[in-house]
């Protein structure tokens, strides 16, 4: 870790001594228009003057008659000919003094203490590893959840998607992953949530525990899109510093989907037409740019485990977010509304969901009594209707006898915490669940 002085000297190399100064031209409430900087590029930030201070912003479309910037916040008392300063790319400068921190998507610190950038600044749009010197799928990983830990596993540097509603349980859960996987370092990306919510999910949720090895990026739901969109970089960004460590980092962005919308206001607002259920065509390669940095590294950098977030409203999982997303990664968790409503968490609906790590995460015993859960609870739900109507007659089927007979404790275990053991411990669970 770099001491105070070197973070000082960072910091003092990027003062720039002169900077392109321009004026605007045309404000509005969404955009406005600046003349002058002629040295200026597509993505830029820029800082405006205001009675109230200065306006951040950021350059999303450029033309003949000048830069068209989307402001990061009001631009409530932004007059014509204000002067406007090019501060250029959007640089992060992640450091491992900000482990237990909170910061918000340009990296100032947002827990009322001081913090130093590190020594060195990247770009928030950096690409991935190069595909063919990443490395496959680490080893199965202990989660602290006993159905992570068996039936739907969970490896060093996969990508899974954690699809849900509001009000089912996805907070706790990722909490859980939090506290429990096994990682060195854990990078929370918290995109357009209330900001009330903030403390209650660091200080109750995540706990001391939790937040002694990570980094909470945050950008909450009255923040303007560009500073949305760019929580969910930033939070990959700082993923990355930390596997270019050669660590083991645990990514979990909540949520995709306001990346998403924060992208989509964007791109409208760059001139770019909605065509994709509302969503602008660019959104699918911002989604899938984005999760492609995640996973497994190249070389001596470490690899990046990633829990994406999918808010499907009335678990529409053929929306275009959602659709995009399951496509994209390497496994996909549905929660189930019903379920958490009879009291169960996490509210996991198994047979809906897939780890695409399987059958290879798992011995060829551990994947025998993985496929007869399944066999289980499938048979259960396709008879489910007749057993509660009391239709469904003792004896007239085997496997139906035996879903009956076993779904109370497969569905107890789905709740469970893994035991001390780890996965191993879990596995000999599930088969005293399944009395094999």
């Amino acid at each position: 870790m770099p001491g105070v002085f070197e973070s000082l000297q960072a910091e003092i190399e990027t003062i720039q001594p002169t900077r392109a100064v321009g004026r605007v031209a045309e404000s509005s409430r969404g955009t406005f228009l600046v003349r002058g900087l002629a040295e200026a590029a597509l993505g830029d930030r820029v800082a405006a003057e205001t009675g109230a201070g200065p306006l951040g912003g950021e350059i999303v479309q450029m033309s003949s008659r000048g830069a068209i910037v989307l402001p990061e916040d009001d631009p409530e008392g932004l007059g014509i000919n204000a002067r406007v300063e090019l501060i250029g790319p959007v640089t992060l400068a992640p450091d491992r003094s900000w482990l237990g921190r909170i910061v918000d998507p340009l990296g100032r610190p947002l827990d009322g203490r001081p913090l130093l950038p590190g020594t060195e600044r990247t770009s928030m749009n950096a690409p991935p590893p190069a595909p063919a010197d990443r490395r496959p799928l680490g080893e199965r990983l202990s989660t602290g959840v006993a159905v992570f830990d068996t039936l739907l596993p969970l490896v060093r540097g996969q990508r899974i998607g954690l699809f849900a509603g509001s009000g089912v349980g996805k907070s706790s859960l990722l909490a859980k992953f939090a506290r429990g996987v096994a990682a060195d370092v854990v990078v929370i990306g918290l995109v357009g949530e209330r900001g009330r919510e903030l403390r209650d999910f660091t200080d109750r949720v995540l706990g001391p525990a939790g937040m002694a090895r990570s980094v909470v990026v945050t950008a909450t739901s009255d923040q303007s899109p560009l500073m949305r969109r760019r929580c969910a970089l930033s939070a990959m960004t700082v993923a990355e510093h930390f596997r270019n460590q050669g660590l083991h980092v645990l990514l979990l962005l909540d949520s995709v989907t306001r990346f998403a919308e924060a992208h989509r206001e964007v791109a409208l607002a760059s001139g770019e037409k909605a065509s994709l259920r509302g969503y602008p065509p660019s959104v699918s390669h911002a989604i899938m740019a984005l999760a492609e940095r995640a996973g497994p590294g190249a070389g001596e950098t470490g690899d990046i485990t990633a829990v994406f977030t999918v808010l499907v409203a009335g678990s529409d999982m053929e929306e275009p977010v959602a659709d995009i997303v399951r496509g994209t990664l390497d496994g996909h968790v549905v929660l189930d509304r019903k379920i958490a409503e009879r009291g169960r968490y996490p509210a996991i609906d198994l047979l809906r969901s897939v780890s695409r790590s399987l059958p290879e995460a798992a011995s060829s015993a551990e994947n025998g009594l993985i496929a007869d859960a399944r066999r289980v609870l499938s048979a259960y739900d396709r008879a489910e209707m007749m057993i509660q109507a009391g239709l469904y007659v003792s004896g007239s089927d085997h496997a139906i006898d035996r879903s009956i007979r076993l779904f109370p404790v497969l569905d107890g275990f789905l709740a469970e915490d893994a035991p001390a053991g780890g996965p191993e411990a879990s596995f000999v669970r599930l088969r005293a669940c399944l009395g094999a």
